[in-house]
Protein backbone atom coordinates (compact mmCIF):
# COMPACT_ATOMS: atom_id res chain seq x y z
CA UNK A 1 0.00 0.00 0.00
CA UNK A 2 1.14 3.34 -0.92
CA UNK A 3 1.25 5.54 2.48
CA UNK A 4 1.68 9.14 1.11
CA UNK A 5 1.95 12.29 3.45
CA UNK A 6 1.06 15.40 3.85
CA UNK A 7 3.85 17.69 5.14
CA UNK A 8 2.69 21.21 6.54
CA UNK A 9 4.63 23.45 8.09
CA UNK A 10 2.24 24.51 10.52
CA UNK A 11 0.46 21.55 11.59
CA UNK A 12 2.10 18.82 13.35
CA UNK A 13 -0.20 16.10 13.31
CA UNK A 14 0.53 14.98 9.45
CA UNK A 15 -1.23 12.43 8.25
CA UNK A 16 -2.06 10.51 4.79
CA UNK A 17 -4.22 11.75 2.37
CA UNK A 18 -7.65 10.14 1.89
CA UNK A 19 -7.91 8.57 -0.83
CA UNK A 20 -12.17 8.51 -1.52
CA UNK A 21 -14.48 11.54 -1.38
CA UNK A 22 -14.30 14.16 0.99
CA UNK A 23 -18.01 14.02 1.58
CA UNK A 24 -19.10 10.76 3.05
CA UNK A 25 -17.18 7.88 0.99
CA UNK A 26 -15.12 5.59 2.53
CA UNK A 27 -11.17 6.92 3.55
CA UNK A 28 -8.17 4.48 2.75
CA UNK A 29 -6.19 6.49 4.79
CA UNK A 30 -6.28 10.04 6.99
CA UNK A 31 -6.57 13.72 6.89
CA UNK A 32 -5.16 16.10 9.29
CA UNK A 33 -6.68 16.96 12.39
CA UNK A 34 -5.70 20.74 13.26
CA UNK A 35 -3.12 22.56 15.31
CA UNK A 36 -2.15 19.15 17.26
CA UNK A 37 1.56 17.90 17.53
CA UNK A 38 1.14 14.18 17.79
CA UNK A 39 3.32 12.90 14.86
CA UNK A 40 2.95 11.64 11.33
CA UNK A 41 0.08 8.66 11.45
CA UNK A 42 -1.43 6.60 8.49
CA UNK A 43 -4.40 4.08 9.70
CA UNK A 44 -6.35 2.49 6.57
CA UNK A 45 -10.04 2.52 7.68
CA UNK A 46 -13.51 2.22 6.07
CA UNK A 47 -15.07 5.56 7.96
CA UNK A 48 -16.22 8.34 6.91
CA UNK A 49 -14.54 11.81 5.96
CA UNK A 50 -15.89 13.28 9.23
CA UNK A 51 -14.55 10.68 11.32
CA UNK A 52 -11.29 10.79 10.13
CA UNK A 53 -9.53 13.32 12.22
CA UNK A 54 -10.77 11.88 15.08
CA UNK A 55 -8.88 8.76 14.30
CA UNK A 56 -5.99 9.90 13.36
CA UNK A 57 -5.56 11.49 16.50
CA UNK A 58 -6.86 8.71 18.82
CA UNK A 59 -4.23 6.98 17.05
CA UNK A 60 -1.52 9.52 17.18
CA UNK A 61 -2.44 9.25 20.99
CA UNK A 62 -2.33 5.40 21.82
CA UNK A 63 1.42 5.53 19.78
CA UNK A 64 2.32 7.57 22.64
CA UNK A 65 0.28 5.92 25.35
CA UNK A 66 -1.80 8.82 25.87
CA UNK A 67 -4.57 6.13 26.57
CA UNK A 68 -7.27 8.45 28.52
CA UNK A 69 -7.26 11.13 26.09
CA UNK A 70 -6.86 8.44 22.83
CA UNK A 71 -10.27 6.95 24.60
CA UNK A 72 -12.05 10.39 25.18
CA UNK A 73 -11.12 11.23 20.79
CA UNK A 74 -12.18 7.87 19.87
CA UNK A 75 -15.63 7.51 22.06
CA UNK A 76 -16.21 11.33 21.70
CA UNK A 77 -16.23 10.40 17.62
CA UNK A 78 -18.49 7.24 18.30
CA UNK A 79 -21.34 9.20 19.73
CA UNK A 80 -21.42 10.91 16.18
CA UNK A 81 -20.77 7.62 14.06
CA UNK A 82 -21.36 4.79 15.67
CA UNK A 83 -21.06 2.44 12.79
CA UNK A 84 -17.51 3.15 12.41
CA UNK A 85 -15.30 0.22 12.92
CA UNK A 86 -12.15 1.94 13.50
CA UNK A 87 -13.77 4.07 16.37
CA UNK A 88 -14.72 0.97 17.69
CA UNK A 89 -11.23 -0.80 17.82
CA UNK A 90 -9.40 2.85 18.97
CA UNK A 91 -11.85 2.75 22.02
CA UNK A 92 -10.84 -1.03 22.83
CA UNK A 93 -7.36 -0.81 22.44
CA UNK A 94 -6.89 1.96 24.36
CA UNK A 95 -8.19 -0.82 27.24
CA UNK A 96 -5.16 -2.52 26.77
CA UNK A 97 -1.87 -0.20 27.67
CA UNK A 98 0.96 -2.34 26.37
CA UNK A 99 3.39 -2.86 28.97
CA UNK A 100 1.85 -0.85 31.78
CA UNK A 101 -1.28 -2.67 32.41
CA UNK A 102 -2.93 -5.91 32.05
CA UNK A 103 -6.68 -5.75 31.33
CA UNK A 104 -8.55 -6.84 34.07
CA UNK A 105 -11.71 -9.30 33.99
CA UNK A 106 -14.08 -6.45 33.72
CA UNK A 107 -11.81 -4.73 30.69
CA UNK A 108 -11.27 -7.96 28.80
CA UNK A 109 -14.75 -8.18 28.68
CA UNK A 110 -15.77 -4.72 27.82
CA UNK A 111 -13.01 -5.29 25.16
CA UNK A 112 -15.17 -8.53 23.78
CA UNK A 113 -18.05 -6.83 23.31
CA UNK A 114 -16.58 -3.55 21.64
CA UNK A 115 -14.38 -5.67 19.33
CA UNK A 116 -17.37 -7.41 18.42
CA UNK A 117 -19.95 -4.83 17.34
CA UNK A 118 -16.67 -3.89 14.91
CA UNK A 119 -16.28 -6.56 13.49
CA UNK A 120 -20.56 -7.08 12.72
CA UNK A 121 -19.55 -3.94 10.92
CA UNK A 122 -18.01 -5.87 8.25
CA UNK A 123 -15.25 -3.60 7.13
CA UNK A 124 -14.38 -3.15 3.35
CA UNK A 125 -10.98 -2.14 4.17
CA UNK A 126 -8.73 -5.21 4.54
CA UNK A 127 -5.82 -3.57 6.52
CA UNK A 128 -8.94 -2.26 8.98
CA UNK A 129 -10.14 -5.94 8.96
CA UNK A 130 -6.63 -7.39 9.93
CA UNK A 131 -6.54 -4.56 12.97
CA UNK A 132 -9.99 -5.50 13.80
CA UNK A 133 -8.70 -9.76 13.78
CA UNK A 134 -5.81 -8.72 16.17
CA UNK A 135 -7.87 -6.94 18.92
CA UNK A 136 -10.46 -10.02 18.59
CA UNK A 137 -7.43 -12.37 19.11
CA UNK A 138 -6.61 -10.67 22.43
CA UNK A 139 -10.04 -10.10 23.84
CA UNK A 140 -11.46 -13.28 22.88
CA UNK A 141 -13.46 -14.60 25.53
CA UNK A 142 -11.42 -17.94 25.72
CA UNK A 143 -9.35 -18.39 29.03
CA UNK A 144 -6.50 -17.34 28.38
CA UNK A 145 -2.63 -17.15 30.18
CA UNK A 146 -1.77 -13.46 29.93
CA UNK A 147 1.10 -14.54 27.43
CA UNK A 148 -1.21 -16.76 25.25
CA UNK A 149 -3.50 -13.76 24.93
CA UNK A 150 -0.10 -11.72 23.87
CA UNK A 151 1.08 -14.58 21.38
CA UNK A 152 -2.66 -14.41 19.86
CA UNK A 153 -2.11 -11.11 19.22
CA UNK A 154 1.16 -11.14 17.82
CA UNK A 155 0.79 -13.40 15.95
CA UNK A 156 -2.14 -11.78 13.76
CA UNK A 157 -0.16 -8.84 13.80
CA UNK A 158 2.97 -10.63 12.20
CA UNK A 159 0.87 -11.78 9.13
CA UNK A 160 -0.27 -8.38 8.66
CA UNK A 161 3.34 -6.97 8.95
CA UNK A 162 4.36 -9.81 6.69
CA UNK A 163 2.11 -8.60 3.79
CA UNK A 164 3.31 -5.10 3.45
CA UNK A 165 6.49 -4.64 5.66
CA UNK A 166 6.24 -0.73 4.66
CA UNK A 167 3.09 -0.18 6.38
CA UNK A 168 4.12 1.91 9.58
CA UNK A 169 0.99 0.86 11.39
CA UNK A 170 1.25 -3.01 11.21
CA UNK A 171 4.98 -2.50 11.90
CA UNK A 172 4.99 -0.56 14.44
CA UNK A 173 1.73 -2.08 16.66
CA UNK A 174 3.82 -5.78 15.71
CA UNK A 175 6.99 -4.34 17.02
CA UNK A 176 5.09 -3.20 20.34
CA UNK A 177 3.65 -6.67 20.80
CA UNK A 178 6.85 -8.06 20.73
CA UNK A 179 7.97 -5.54 23.33
CA UNK A 180 4.69 -6.76 25.54
CA UNK A 181 5.68 -10.55 24.61
CA UNK A 182 9.56 -9.85 26.31
CA UNK A 183 8.06 -9.14 29.37
CA UNK A 184 5.54 -12.00 29.46
CA UNK A 185 8.66 -14.49 28.04
CA UNK A 186 11.06 -14.03 30.06
CA UNK A 187 13.79 -16.66 28.63
CA UNK A 188 13.23 -14.67 25.17
CA UNK A 189 12.76 -11.12 26.29
CA UNK A 190 16.22 -10.27 24.16
CA UNK A 191 15.32 -12.08 21.29
CA UNK A 192 11.44 -10.61 21.23
CA UNK A 193 13.48 -6.99 21.61
CA UNK A 194 15.68 -7.59 18.84
CA UNK A 195 13.21 -8.87 16.57
CA UNK A 196 10.98 -5.64 17.69
CA UNK A 197 14.21 -3.50 16.60
CA UNK A 198 14.57 -5.29 13.28
CA UNK A 199 11.30 -4.19 12.27
CA UNK A 200 11.58 -0.78 13.75
CA UNK A 201 14.70 0.44 12.64
CA UNK A 202 14.22 0.42 8.41
CA UNK A 203 10.78 2.20 9.03
CA UNK A 204 11.87 4.87 10.96
CA UNK A 205 13.99 5.78 7.93
CA UNK A 206 11.20 5.68 5.76
CA UNK A 207 8.72 7.38 8.12
CA UNK A 208 10.77 9.89 10.31
CA UNK A 209 7.72 11.54 11.43
CA UNK A 210 6.00 7.98 12.95
CA UNK A 211 5.21 8.34 16.41
CA UNK A 212 4.88 4.74 17.07
CA UNK A 213 7.85 3.98 14.86
CA UNK A 214 9.81 6.18 16.91
CA UNK A 215 8.27 5.48 20.55
CA UNK A 216 8.22 1.57 20.33
CA UNK A 217 12.32 1.81 19.16
CA UNK A 218 12.97 3.41 22.27
CA UNK A 219 11.44 1.08 24.49
CA UNK A 220 12.93 -1.84 22.16
CA UNK A 221 16.38 -0.86 22.84
CA UNK A 222 15.84 0.00 26.87
CA UNK A 223 18.55 -2.52 28.18
CA UNK A 224 22.50 -1.84 28.28
CA UNK A 225 23.48 -3.59 25.66
CA UNK A 226 20.75 -2.39 23.33
CA UNK A 227 20.81 1.36 24.15
CA UNK A 228 22.62 2.55 21.82
CA UNK A 229 20.14 1.43 19.10
CA UNK A 230 17.68 3.80 20.46
CA UNK A 231 19.58 6.74 20.35
CA UNK A 232 18.67 7.95 16.83
CA UNK A 233 14.47 7.72 17.50
CA UNK A 234 15.50 9.05 21.55
CA UNK A 235 16.72 12.40 19.26
CA UNK A 236 13.69 12.41 17.34
CA UNK A 237 10.32 11.57 18.61
CA UNK A 238 10.16 14.76 21.07
CA UNK A 239 10.41 16.76 17.75
CA UNK A 240 7.72 13.97 16.35
CA UNK A 241 4.91 14.63 19.11
CA UNK A 242 5.94 17.91 21.76
CA UNK A 243 1.80 18.02 22.27
CA UNK A 244 2.18 14.22 24.28
CA UNK A 245 4.50 14.83 28.02
CA UNK A 246 5.22 11.37 27.75
CA UNK A 247 6.59 11.65 24.25
CA UNK A 248 8.55 14.51 25.66
CA UNK A 249 9.72 12.16 28.44
CA UNK A 250 10.52 8.75 26.42
CA UNK A 251 13.86 10.19 24.66
CA UNK A 252 15.39 10.24 28.79
CA UNK A 253 14.88 6.06 29.00
CA UNK A 254 18.21 5.85 26.47
CA UNK A 255 19.65 9.07 27.66
CA UNK A 256 19.78 7.38 31.13
CA UNK A 257 21.06 4.42 29.70
CA UNK A 258 24.02 5.96 27.83
CA UNK A 259 24.26 8.85 30.95
CA UNK A 260 23.40 11.61 29.02
CA UNK A 261 22.24 13.96 31.85
CA UNK A 262 21.84 16.86 30.56
CA UNK A 263 19.80 15.47 27.66
CA UNK A 264 17.46 14.20 30.51
CA UNK A 265 17.29 16.84 32.34
CA UNK A 266 16.19 19.08 29.39
CA UNK A 267 13.62 16.30 28.40
CA UNK A 268 12.17 15.71 31.84
CA UNK A 269 11.54 19.19 32.81
CA UNK A 270 9.49 19.73 29.78
CA UNK A 271 7.77 16.64 30.09
CA UNK A 272 6.32 17.84 33.58
CA UNK A 273 5.33 21.09 31.96
CA UNK A 274 3.11 19.24 29.55
CA UNK A 275 2.57 16.64 31.85
CA UNK A 276 0.72 19.39 34.28
CA UNK A 277 -1.03 20.79 32.00
CA UNK A 278 -2.48 17.83 30.85
CA UNK A 279 -3.88 16.91 33.65
CA UNK A 280 -5.18 20.35 34.86
CA UNK A 281 -7.02 20.02 31.22
CA UNK A 282 -8.26 16.35 32.61
CA UNK A 283 -6.62 15.06 29.59
CA UNK A 284 -4.18 12.91 31.42
CA UNK A 285 -3.41 11.24 34.92
CA UNK A 286 -0.65 12.42 37.61
CA UNK A 287 1.41 9.77 36.62
CA UNK A 288 3.23 11.15 33.47
CA UNK A 289 4.46 14.24 36.13
CA UNK A 290 5.61 11.54 38.34
CA UNK A 291 7.57 9.61 36.50
CA UNK A 292 9.13 12.81 35.00
CA UNK A 293 10.10 14.11 38.44
CA UNK A 294 11.71 10.43 38.97
CA UNK A 295 14.10 10.27 35.64
CA UNK A 296 14.72 14.26 36.54
CA UNK A 297 15.66 13.47 40.44
CA UNK A 298 18.11 11.22 39.42
CA UNK A 299 19.86 12.75 36.57
CA UNK A 300 20.40 15.81 38.74
CA UNK A 301 21.77 13.55 41.31
CA UNK A 302 24.20 12.02 38.58
CA UNK A 303 25.35 15.21 37.29
CA UNK A 304 26.27 16.40 41.12
CA UNK A 305 23.43 18.37 41.70
CA UNK A 306 22.02 17.67 44.84
CA UNK A 307 19.95 20.51 45.44
CA UNK A 308 18.10 20.30 42.96
CA UNK A 309 17.31 16.69 43.13
CA UNK A 310 15.70 17.70 46.48
CA UNK A 311 14.05 20.48 44.86
CA UNK A 312 12.27 17.70 42.72
CA UNK A 313 11.64 15.90 46.01
CA UNK A 314 10.01 19.48 47.11
CA UNK A 315 7.71 19.92 44.30
CA UNK A 316 5.93 16.39 44.90
CA UNK A 317 3.61 18.62 46.63
CA UNK A 318 2.35 20.06 43.63
CA UNK A 319 1.65 17.29 41.15
CA UNK A 320 -1.51 18.70 39.87
CA UNK A 321 -4.44 15.84 39.54
CA UNK A 322 -3.09 14.15 42.70
CA UNK A 323 -4.87 13.70 45.58
CA UNK A 324 -2.76 14.32 49.15
CA UNK A 325 -1.73 10.56 49.79
CA UNK A 326 -0.15 9.95 46.18
CA UNK A 327 1.81 13.21 46.54
CA UNK A 328 2.52 11.84 49.97
CA UNK A 329 3.48 8.69 48.22
CA UNK A 330 5.48 10.39 45.28
CA UNK A 331 7.46 11.92 47.92
CA UNK A 332 8.82 8.52 49.81
CA UNK A 333 9.54 7.00 46.72
CA UNK A 334 11.61 10.12 45.84
CA UNK A 335 12.91 10.96 48.81
CA UNK A 336 13.96 6.68 49.50
CA UNK A 337 16.18 6.29 46.38
CA UNK A 338 17.48 10.06 47.10
CA UNK A 339 18.93 9.14 50.55
CA UNK A 340 20.58 5.59 49.20
CA UNK A 341 22.48 7.18 46.31
CA UNK A 342 23.53 9.99 48.23
CA UNK A 343 24.92 7.58 50.62
CA UNK A 344 22.83 9.32 53.78
CA UNK A 345 22.17 6.50 55.99
CA UNK A 346 20.80 7.95 58.93
CA UNK A 347 18.77 10.09 56.73
CA UNK A 348 17.54 6.49 55.18
CA UNK A 349 16.98 5.61 58.15
CA UNK A 350 14.77 7.93 59.86
CA UNK A 351 12.53 8.04 56.43
CA UNK A 352 8.77 8.16 57.67
CA UNK A 353 6.75 5.18 56.09
CA UNK A 354 4.07 6.95 53.37
CA UNK A 355 0.21 6.65 53.93
CA UNK A 356 0.13 3.77 51.79
CA UNK A 357 2.74 1.08 50.12
CA UNK A 358 5.90 1.49 51.70
CA UNK A 359 8.26 -0.74 49.72
CA UNK A 360 10.60 1.80 48.94
CA UNK A 361 10.65 3.27 52.33
CA UNK A 362 11.33 0.20 54.07
CA UNK A 363 14.11 -1.18 51.46
CA UNK A 364 16.21 2.52 52.06
CA UNK A 365 15.60 2.04 55.95
CA UNK A 366 16.87 -1.45 56.24
CA UNK A 367 19.92 -0.63 54.28
CA UNK A 368 19.99 2.89 55.88
CA UNK A 369 20.16 0.94 59.02
CA UNK A 370 22.48 -1.56 58.49
CA UNK A 371 24.93 0.97 56.61
CA UNK A 372 24.69 2.88 59.67
CA UNK A 373 25.37 -0.14 62.23
CA UNK A 374 21.47 -0.03 63.91
CA UNK A 375 21.11 -4.01 63.40
CA UNK A 376 17.77 -3.82 65.21
CA UNK A 377 16.45 -1.53 63.03
CA UNK A 378 17.75 -3.45 60.14
CA UNK A 379 16.15 -6.30 61.17
CA UNK A 380 12.56 -4.74 61.88
CA UNK A 381 13.13 -3.14 58.52
CA UNK A 382 13.34 -6.46 56.74
CA UNK A 383 11.45 -7.97 57.90
CA UNK A 384 8.58 -5.43 57.41
CA UNK A 385 10.09 -5.06 53.98
CA UNK A 386 9.47 -8.90 53.64
CA UNK A 387 5.99 -8.75 54.60
CA UNK A 388 5.28 -5.81 52.00
CA UNK A 389 6.92 -7.57 49.02
CA UNK A 390 5.09 -11.14 50.36
CA UNK A 391 1.66 -9.38 50.13
CA UNK A 392 2.05 -7.33 46.89
CA UNK A 393 2.97 -10.66 45.10
CA UNK A 394 0.04 -12.40 46.79
CA UNK A 395 -2.35 -9.46 45.12
CA UNK A 396 -0.11 -9.69 42.11
CA UNK A 397 -0.67 -13.34 41.58
CA UNK A 398 -4.87 -13.01 42.43
CA UNK A 399 -4.40 -10.59 39.30
CA UNK A 400 -2.10 -12.48 37.02
CA UNK A 401 -1.37 -15.80 36.06
CA UNK A 402 2.49 -15.67 36.28
CA UNK A 403 3.55 -18.10 39.35
CA UNK A 404 5.81 -17.09 41.93
CA UNK A 405 9.28 -15.35 40.48
CA UNK A 406 12.45 -15.29 41.77
CA UNK A 407 13.51 -13.39 45.14
CA UNK A 408 13.29 -9.57 44.07
CA UNK A 409 16.16 -7.76 43.74
CA UNK A 410 15.57 -5.29 46.54
CA UNK A 411 14.78 -8.46 49.17
CA UNK A 412 18.05 -9.51 48.67
CA UNK A 413 19.85 -6.35 48.69
CA UNK A 414 18.53 -5.07 51.93
CA UNK A 415 19.07 -8.85 53.52
CA UNK A 416 22.90 -8.43 52.22
CA UNK A 417 23.59 -5.35 53.64
CA UNK A 418 21.76 -6.54 57.02
CA UNK A 419 23.78 -9.50 56.94
CA UNK A 420 27.06 -7.45 56.22
CA UNK A 421 26.10 -5.29 59.77
CA UNK A 422 25.90 -8.51 61.55
CA UNK A 423 29.61 -9.59 60.50
CA UNK A 424 28.17 -12.58 58.34
CA UNK A 425 30.64 -11.26 55.29
CA UNK A 426 30.24 -13.93 53.17
CA UNK A 427 26.52 -14.71 52.64
CA UNK A 428 26.59 -11.15 52.38
CA UNK A 429 28.48 -10.98 49.31
CA UNK A 430 26.60 -14.03 47.84
CA UNK A 431 23.48 -12.43 48.67
CA UNK A 432 24.45 -9.31 46.91
CA UNK A 433 26.09 -10.83 44.09
CA UNK A 434 23.21 -13.03 43.22
CA UNK A 435 21.53 -9.71 43.20
CA UNK A 436 23.59 -8.10 40.81
CA UNK A 437 23.97 -11.30 38.81
CA UNK A 438 20.09 -11.90 38.45
CA UNK A 439 19.69 -7.56 37.62
CA UNK A 440 22.17 -8.08 34.88
CA UNK A 441 20.37 -10.82 33.39
CA UNK A 442 16.98 -8.70 33.71
CA UNK A 443 18.66 -5.18 32.22
CA UNK A 444 17.67 -3.85 35.39
CA UNK A 445 15.67 -0.40 36.00
CA UNK A 446 17.23 2.47 33.90
CA UNK A 447 17.21 5.02 36.75
CA UNK A 448 17.70 2.58 39.59
CA UNK A 449 20.82 1.80 42.26
CA UNK A 450 22.19 -1.25 40.61
CA UNK A 451 23.21 -3.71 42.65
CA UNK A 452 26.06 -4.40 41.05
CA UNK A 453 27.64 -1.18 42.35
CA UNK A 454 26.02 -2.16 45.76
CA UNK A 455 27.82 -5.15 45.32
CA UNK A 456 31.00 -3.12 44.43
CA UNK A 457 30.09 -0.71 47.64
CA UNK A 458 30.16 -4.07 49.37
CA UNK A 459 33.23 -5.42 48.68
CA UNK A 460 35.25 -1.62 49.04
CA UNK A 461 33.71 -1.78 52.95
CA UNK A 462 35.07 -5.72 53.84
CA UNK A 463 38.38 -4.08 52.21
CA UNK A 464 38.85 -5.80 49.10
CA UNK A 465 39.46 -3.21 46.70
CA UNK A 466 40.52 -5.04 43.87
CA UNK A 467 37.32 -7.09 43.77
CA UNK A 468 35.20 -3.95 44.04
CA UNK A 469 37.15 -2.53 41.16
CA UNK A 470 36.50 -4.75 38.74
CA UNK A 471 33.06 -4.42 39.93
CA UNK A 472 32.44 -0.73 39.50
CA UNK A 473 33.92 -1.45 36.24
CA UNK A 474 31.38 -4.13 35.02
CA UNK A 475 28.92 -0.99 36.85
CA UNK A 476 30.08 1.57 34.49
CA UNK A 477 29.66 -0.72 31.27
CA UNK A 478 25.64 -1.45 32.09
CA UNK A 479 24.93 2.21 33.73
CA UNK A 480 27.76 4.49 32.56
CA UNK A 481 28.71 7.67 33.73
CA UNK A 482 27.10 7.17 37.20
CA UNK A 483 28.22 9.41 39.79
CA UNK A 484 28.90 7.07 42.25
CA UNK A 485 30.07 4.76 39.74
CA UNK A 486 33.41 6.99 39.38
CA UNK A 487 33.66 7.72 42.99
CA UNK A 488 33.61 4.20 43.74
CA UNK A 489 36.14 3.37 41.36
CA UNK A 490 37.90 6.53 42.20
CA UNK A 491 38.69 5.24 45.63
CA UNK A 492 39.10 1.49 44.78
CA UNK A 493 41.90 2.51 42.51
CA UNK A 494 43.62 4.63 45.00
CA UNK A 495 43.23 1.69 47.39
CA UNK A 496 45.30 -0.26 45.02
CA UNK A 497 47.30 2.23 44.12
CA UNK A 498 46.60 2.53 40.84
CA UNK A 499 47.27 6.43 40.76
CA UNK A 500 47.07 7.00 37.62
CA UNK A 501 43.26 5.53 37.08
CA UNK A 502 42.35 7.23 40.43
CA UNK A 503 42.97 10.49 38.42
CA UNK A 504 40.96 9.52 35.63
CA UNK A 505 37.76 8.30 37.67
CA UNK A 506 38.09 11.46 39.39
CA UNK A 507 38.31 13.45 36.42
CA UNK A 508 35.12 11.45 34.72
CA UNK A 509 33.65 12.05 37.96
CA UNK A 510 34.34 16.13 37.77
CA UNK A 511 33.36 16.46 33.68
CA UNK A 512 30.18 14.36 34.07
CA UNK A 513 29.24 17.42 36.79
CA UNK A 514 27.99 20.78 35.76
CA UNK A 515 28.68 24.43 37.22
CA UNK A 516 26.00 24.20 39.01
CA UNK A 517 27.08 20.68 40.99
CA UNK A 518 27.59 21.06 44.64
CA UNK A 519 27.67 17.17 45.67
CA UNK A 520 29.75 17.50 48.60
CA UNK A 521 32.11 14.25 47.32
CA UNK A 522 33.26 16.78 44.62
CA UNK A 523 35.58 18.05 47.00
CA UNK A 524 37.32 15.10 47.27
CA UNK A 525 37.95 14.43 43.41
CA UNK A 526 39.04 18.33 43.37
CA UNK A 527 41.22 17.94 46.14
CA UNK A 528 42.99 14.77 44.46
CA UNK A 529 43.50 16.32 41.06
CA UNK A 530 44.69 19.13 42.04
CA UNK A 531 47.17 17.48 44.13
CA UNK A 532 48.42 15.86 40.70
Amino acid sequence: MNYSRIIAASVGLVCAALLASAAHGPASLMTEPPATQLGTVAFPNSCSAQAQPAIAKGVALMHSFQYTESEQTFQEALSHEPKCAALHWGKVMALYAQIWYFPDDKHLNQGHKEIEKAQKLHSSNAREQGFLDAAAAFFQKKKLTHKERIEAYSSVLERLHAQDPHDPEAGSFYALSLIALSEADEPNAVQDLKKAIAVLQPLLQQYPDHPGVAHYLIHASDRPELAQQGLEAARRYAAIAPDSSHALHMPSHIFVRLGMWQDSIASNIASRTAGAQAAAAHRAEPHYQVHAMHFLMYSYLQSGQEAKAREVIEQSKDIVGADEKDKADTRAFLSALATLELHRWKEAEALAPPPKGGRDTYWARTIGAARAGDITEADAGLQRLTKLIADGEKRGRARSDAGPGEKPTDLREAEAWTLFAKGKTDEAVAEMRAAADHEDKEGGESVGFPAREMLADLLLELKRPSEALAEYKSDLENAPNRFDGFLGAARASQAVGQESAAQSYYAKLIGICGAGADRPELAEAKTYLARK
